[in-house]
């Protein structure tokens, strides 16, 4: 039987944003532990970020700009992006160093979680264990390709290229396995990698440095929903492009 204790949640919010720290705080379930990622020391911050620090820490960049239709490809990264995958990557790695829960739940700051959130996981983890394994759960996201989608199981679907990583879930299994691609020596946008990894990547370049490994679902409909960009404001595109 999967309960709140096999539960471990994080938060991705800087020390700047406690408006947000204070709505995620008011809306969490009271029985879902948290740790949120404002009360750690690291290089989270797209407004502070410059590239000697980055490589003072050990993180490499992806290069990512190529010549694309694709607006979000013929860009450079913007250090809220970098920030935010390197957000992602220190909750894997404090989930990989610590505790025991068999289920990892990253949150972004603006995802919104409804007021039975907690009790709907549990009843769509009970009915997908262990009949339908998986790897990474999307709570929500923003799907691109939903015709190359199929229903597993009630309330769950086989996802397809999908953007936005407000809301997901990780087996603790899967947090070693992303570990292991040592995305931090080739930082790309968190919404890029985390596709890479259950479909064939559209582009060449990041399939075949992040290659298909892991197995995918998604709620559907979603359990996690994420605040508008005009109420909430964006973090990640509020800030520079990468200098060449």
């Amino acid at each position: 039987m999967i309960t709140p204790a096999d539960l471990r949640t994080y938060v991705i919010n800087l020390p700047r944003r406690p408006d947000r720290r204070t709505w995620m705080s008011r809306t969490l379930p009271p029985d879902l532990p948290v740790t949120f990622t404002s009360d750690w020391n690291g290089p989270f911050d797209g407004h502070e970020l410059t590239r000697k620090q980055l490589e003072a820490a050990g993180y490499k960049l992806f290069p990512w700009q190529i010549e694309s239709d694709n607006p979000w490809w013929s860009r450079p990264l913007k250090y809220g992006e970098i920030g935010c995958t390197i957000s992602h990557l220190a909750c894997w790695q404090h989930a990989a160093e610590t505790g025991d829960e068999k289920f990892i739940i990253v949150l972004e700051d603006d995802a919104i979680v409804g007021p039975t959130f907690l009790e709907d996981l549990l009843v769509g983890l009970r009915r997908l264990v262990p009949s339908n394994p998986f790897d990474l759960l999307y709570l929500g996201r923003v799907p691109l390709a939903p015709q190359g989608e199929r229903p597993v199981t009630p309330g769950f679907v086989s996802p397809d290229y999908s953007y936005c990583t407000f809301g997901y879930l990780l087996t603790r299994p899967a947090v070693d396995i992303l570990l292991a691609t040592h995305l931090e020596l080739a930082i790309v946008p968190i919404d890029e990698f985390l596709p890479s990894l259950y479909i064939d990547h559209p582009r060449p370049d990041t399939r075949s440095r992040f290659p298909k490994q892991i197995k995918a679902l998604a709620c559907d409909p979603p359990l996690v929903h994420q605040r508008p960009k005009d109420e909430a404001g964006s973090d990640t595109e509020d800030s520079d492009f990468v200098e060449p």
